[in-house]
Formats: C-alpha cells, sequence, structure tokens
C-alpha cells in the first residue's frame, strides 16, 4: 500500500552514553527506543524499527507492542546502512519520516507538521525550532535510489545537502526536536520541559 511510512533508527551502538542507552529508563520508566517507537508510530500507520542482530531484549519490547522490526546486519557500519535497510523493507512508500531513538522528546505535534508537509506534496521536510533544523526528516519517494544506496556514517544529510530548493521547514515550538541523548544527565527529569534538558 502506498503511504508515508515512519522509520526509526534504532541500532546505534551508544558509545558515549556508556551503556545501551536505547534500553535506558526514561522518567516514566520507558526505555527509551520504546517511547520513541511509540511517538513515530502514532503518527505514520505504519512503522518500523531498525535493529541489530543481537537485539534480542529491544525486539520482544517491541514486538510485544506490536511494532514493526527490520534487523540490519551491516548495522555496525555506520547509520547509512541502517536507513538503506529500513527503506528497502518499504520499498512501495511514497515517502518516509525518519526518526532516531535517541530523541524522544520530539512532540506528537512536530511529528504531524512533518507528516502534513509530505501529505501537501513536500519532497524532503524537516521541523526547524528557534532558526535550527531538527529531526524528525522526511525523504518522498523521488529519493528512493539515493536513500538506498546509502553506506557507511552518512545518513540523510547529504541528500538534505544536495537539494536544499525542495525541503520544505516545518516551523515548531519544540525544542524536543533538537534534543537527542548522547549521556545520562540529559535524561530529563520527571515533569520537566524539553527545554530543560541538559547537555
Amino acid at each position: 500500500m502506498n503511504q508515508i511510512v515512519g522509520i526509526l533508527l534504532a541500532a546505534g551502538s551508544s558509545r558515549r552514553f556508556g551503556a545501551d542507552k536505547r534500553l535506558h529508563p526514561l522518567a516514566d520508566g520507558t526505555p527509551m527506543a520504546l517511547a520513541s517507537a511509540r511517538h513515530l508510530a502514532a503518527v505514520c500507520a505504519r512503522s518500523i524499527v531498525v535493529i541489530r542482530p543481537d537485539d534480542t531484549v529491544l525486539a520482544s519490547l517491541l514486538e510485544a507492542e506490536g511494532l514493526e522490526t527490520v534487523v540490519c546486519a551491516e548495522a555496525e557500519q555506520g547509520m547509512g546502512h541502517s536507513l538503506a535497510s529500513g527503506v528497502a523493507a518499504t520499498a512501495d512508500a511514497v515517502g518516509w519520516i525518519v526518526a532516531l531513538a535517541d530523541m524522544p522528546y520530539i512532540e506528537p505535534a512536530s511529528y504531524h507538521a512533518v507528516l502534513h508537509a509530505m501529505q501537501d506534496g513536500a519532497a524532503l521536510a524537516r521541523p526547524i525550532h528557534d532558526g535550527c533544523p531538527g529531526h524528525p526528516v522526511a525523504f518522498g519517494a523521488a529519493y528512493r535510489a539515493e536513500l538506498l544506496a546509502l553506506t557507511g556514517d552518512q545518513g540523510g544529510k547529504a541528500i538534505l545537502e544536495a537539494d536544499p530548493a525542495a525541503l520544505v521547514l516545518c516551523p515548531v515550538d519544540d525544542p524536543g526536536v533538537l534534543k537527542d541523548v548522547d549521556v545520562p544527565v540529559q535524561i530529563q527529569a520527571p515533569g520537566s520541559p524539553a527545554g530543560a534538558l541538559s547537555g
């Protein structure tokens, strides 16, 4: 079915975090990657989570939620491989909203803003907050071949930079679109706004 598919990239190695941050609980106890996956799935009728071959615990958590997973055998070689594998698994999509497992504080409205831009015909879209572009990032089907060709640590940035005229920026009042969690101190305290994140 032709649709805009969500892809959550969750195959990273968490080197700076010191442990597997994807499984690290947020303030409400939800593992980080699961929270991010839920947020994406709430917006995209079909969403998939790209994981590593050895991710048995994470795979079980996601499958228990009814979330679809794609195993990327080359995940250790970089984000480009993960993104390409997600696109390959959903090659009939009319577009993709690509989110990151370590960005659990993106508000639903920001996901919807990007989705609506794509539904309105944008070829590329991403949120912008206080003049800074953030995540998630969306790609139309015209970029399928470029996405499938990604390797190594090259994510979608090069595609965005190569075609700036096609990029629709969606203004959002959401600092969460800029907040990735690299170290434990960046985990938000209960009830605090995303803007209160340290780091």
